[in-house]
């Protein structure tokens, strides 16, 4: 009886293998770098607040309440004030702060935070929306709870590592996502337009009117 076929050449199926291996490899590596001593904080991210939750290497929440802070230095101190007394109350040396780079809300504090010796990740938004149910079997979204998910997500290795980045880069990648959202939403507009010229002559057609 002959086999089934993947259709893959012997060296792409080593290749593919390979890779997952190493992507494998590389996410058990950041799972471990993230220790018991460690502060797992989780924020998302709006135009003028932003919203925080603190858990620990477990996932086990830390804070009473989430942190809401203004999208501005006092907000960023705020935020400061806010991860001291979690480390200092809980005594944990470490800590590793995940937001979504989604739009361009998060840049000034990602670099603000760099700038204070604090470690930055970010983390994929597809990755965050599939593990929603994980906390409550639930789909739903909320900031307390979005930023709860992107703690966890951290907390399992799903994450890259953020370096600073210069001005011009940041405007180019602010261009890059407002381009991906205009061509998107033009895209929505012509597929509307087409419809509603559809339904129109269909109209005509059966009525036998004329316009």
């Amino acid at each position: 009886m002959m086999g089934l076929s993947t259709g893959l050449k012997p060296n792409t199926i080593k290749e593919a293998l390979f890779m997952k291996f190493k992507q494998s490899d590389e996410q058990n590596q950041r799972i471990e770098r993230i220790t018991p001593t460690h502060l797992v904080i989780g924020i998302d991210m709006a135009k003028d607040a932003h919203v925080a939750q603190a858990t620990n290497f477990r996932g086990i929440v830390l804070s009473k309440r989430h942190l809401s802070f203004a999208n501005n230095k006092d907000g960023f101190e705020r935020f400061g004030r806010w991860v001291s007394e979690l480390q200092q109350k809980h005594r944990l040396n470490n800590i590793i702060i995940g937001m979504e780079p989604t739009g361009h809300y998060w840049f000034n504090l990602a670099n603000w935070l760099v700038e204070q010796r604090l470690s930055v990740v970010l983390v994929n938004p597809v990755t965050t929306k599939r593990n929603k149910e994980n906390r409550d079997n639930s789909p739903s979204k909320n900031d307390p709870k979005d930023a709860l998910v992107i703690a966890d997500v951290v907390s399992r290795g799903y994450y890259s590592e953020y370096t600073k980045q210069s001005h011009s880069f940041q405007r180019l990648r602010v261009i890059m996502s407002d381009r991906e959202f205009w061509v998107a939403n033009s895209i929505r507009l012509q597929n509307r337009i087409i419809r509603w010229l559809d339904i129109i002559g269909d109209y005509r057609g059966s009525s036998g009117s004329h316009w």
